[in-house]
């Protein structure tokens, strides 16, 4: 039987990511309606900035003060901000429960499990200390390690050929569209994520389709 490998996105997708709530919370006289908060969180987090610190290319200290200058906000802060981004990416329970049915699967050898997730290496490392529900994946990526950011064509072939993933026999989960789309132009099958549920649903045709 040919293994299945099913590949996760972490950011709201395993962890919740709510950038809005997460600025809000150390921003708040520059966050105090929800259009506000929006516009601060992807001026920090969609920036070519942060990008470079997803990529592993620029270091926490110095995105922490390239944002404050460029946005013109306490240093002080922002490095909060940054530092607090661990304890925001709590797990998802939805996910985490698909990820233990998931795992069952594994054991029966229907299956493997990998990740590949846009994650700075100081914010993933904390990441793989305090969930002990990482161990259950086969391997991945993180992106800081490799200087390699989806949806870069290059992040996805390095993790075909690190694991020997067959596109065909891979199904990618990840809530950005467009990182959908690069793994579909790979010939993987891929699953733009909205909900544990419609998840577990996706799951249950690509499974009810093999």
């Amino acid at each position: 039987m040919n293994t299945l490998n099913i590949v996760f996105d972490f950011g709201a997708v395993v962890f919740n990511w709510l950038p809005e709530q997460l600025v809000a919370s150390h921003f708040p006289g520059h966050a105090e309606t929800p259009q506000a908060a929006r516009q601060l969180a992807r001026a920090i987090f969609s920036h070519g900035d942060w990008h470079d610190f997803d990529r592993g290319t620029v270091a926490m200290d110095e995105v922490i003060d390239r944002s404050a200058r460029r946005l013109n906000l306490p240093p002080a802060q922002m490095q909060q901000l940054v530092l607090a981004v661990p304890d925001h990416l709590q797990p998802m329970d939805g996910t985490v429960a698909i990820l233990q049915d998931l795992v069952q699967r594994r054991q029966r050898g229907e299956l493997r499990l990998y990740y590949l997730s846009n994650m700075p290496a100081p914010i993933a490392r904390v990441l793989e200390q305090r969930h002990d529900f990482l161990k259950w994946f086969d391997g991945g990526i993180f992106s800081g390690d490799v200087k390699l950011i989806k949806p870069d064509p290059a992040i996805y072939g390095l993790l075909e050929t690190r694991f020997a993933l067959e596109p065909g026999r891979t199904v990618f989960i990840d809530d950005l569209k467009t990182n959908v789309i690069a793994a579909q132009a790979r010939g993987w099958r891929a699953i733009h994520f909205e909900s544990a549920k419609q998840l577990e649903n996706s799951l249950n045709s690509v499974f009810s389709g093999i």
